[in-house]
């Protein structure tokens, strides 16, 4: 296992690498240009172009990425160009929100998925199952933005049960409770979409090990399509869910940007879409680093459980 691990984590410099290079070769050809946020009709060029050495956008391309390597390696992320702040700082500010919020609606899937999925799978097409497809097929199509929107109308506006934007409510910032009442309605639009894949994900894999020797023997001794499904489809089934578990690393990373952006939750995904918007460099490299590793470590976590999950993995090592 430990060698496996270094040889993942070996992996990870030259992927990190190259999404680095993409990423700022990117940026840097998209059209806009961060300086025009500092012009004013008075200023001459010699002023603009003073703004942009300030910022060092005079140099080449290829000198500027060397010199954001070289700082990155020294855990120096540089300074917004808009809101003269260390980028780190920043970030460190802002990914507890996104944290707690990715974490929440994660849990919030799985707790949900495997119950519904293992009774779509044991009650297959009869009318509980399709209507658990339908459910599923729902999440899957619904934007995630429409879906926001959807759950703002109906539980903020109309219904006036929850809050509909930010973290917390002025003067009540010292209260558990209000950011938990914030955080229910992004919660739920960010785990909708990986709630209808775990769904049908794990509804597929029960209704392959119903059909199982081990089942029928199961059945032979006695035992009960309830004993057999929660003690002993549910742990077949919920080998391969590691699998998804890493993947929606990523999906979550992306969702949380629009879901960040519909309710104002002042995480991540929101800071990037104002770095983006704003054309800050620093800000959006640092956001996309940060995103990619954590979609890669995602994955690696998942590939660590599976391994520890099921034998025959360590078996074949």
């Amino acid at each position: 296992m430990n060698n496996v691990l270094v040889r993942r984590l070996a992996q990870l410099v030259p992927m990190l690498f190259f999404i680095s290079l993409v990423s700022f070769l990117l940026v840097k050809l998209a059209p806009g240009d961060p300086v025009q946020a500092y012009i004013t009709p008075r200023m001459s060029p010699e002023d603009i172009e003073r703004i942009r050495h300030s910022m060092g956008l005079d140099k080449p391309m290829f000198m500027q990425y060397l010199l954001w390597l070289k700082n990155v390696l020294q855990g120096d992320l540089g300074y917004s160009l808009i809101y003269h702040r260390p980028v780190l700082t920043m970030i460190a500010e802002r990914i507890p929100a996104t944290l707690g919020l990715m974490g929440a609606s994660l849990v919030l899937a799985m707790v949900l998925a495997i119950p519904l999925g293992l009774v779509a799978g044991a009650f297959k097409h009869r009318w509980l199952d399709h209507f658990l497809n339908m459910f599923a097929y729902i999440g899957i199509s619904v934007p995630i933005f429409w879906f926001g929107i959807l759950l703002i109308t109906v539980f903020s506006v109309q219904l006036n049960w929850l809050p509909s934007m930010g973290m917390r409510t002025i003067g009540m910032e010292d209260s558990w409770l209000d950011v938990v009442r914030h955080g229910i309605l992004p919660c739920i639009a960010l785990s909708f979409y990986n709630l209808s894949n775990y769904v049908r994900y794990i509804r597929s894999n029960t209704i392959t090990q119903l059909s199982a020797d081990y089942v029928q023997t199961q059945l032979a001794y006695g035992a009960t399509r309830r004993s057999i499904l929660f003690r002993h489809v549910l742990k077949n089934v919920l080998l391969p869910v590691i699998t998804l578990f890493g993947i929606s690393f990523g999906e979550l990373v992306v969702g949380a940007y629009v879901t960040e952006s519909v309710f104002s939750w002042p995480g991540m995904g929101l800071l990037g879409i104002q770095s983006i918007t704003s054309l800050d460099y620093p800000l959006i490299m640092a956001m996309i680093m940060l995103s990619s590793t954590m979609l890669i470590v995602g994955n690696l976590l998942a590939d660590m459980l599976y391994r520890v999950a099921d034998p025959r993995i360590k078996a074949l090592r």
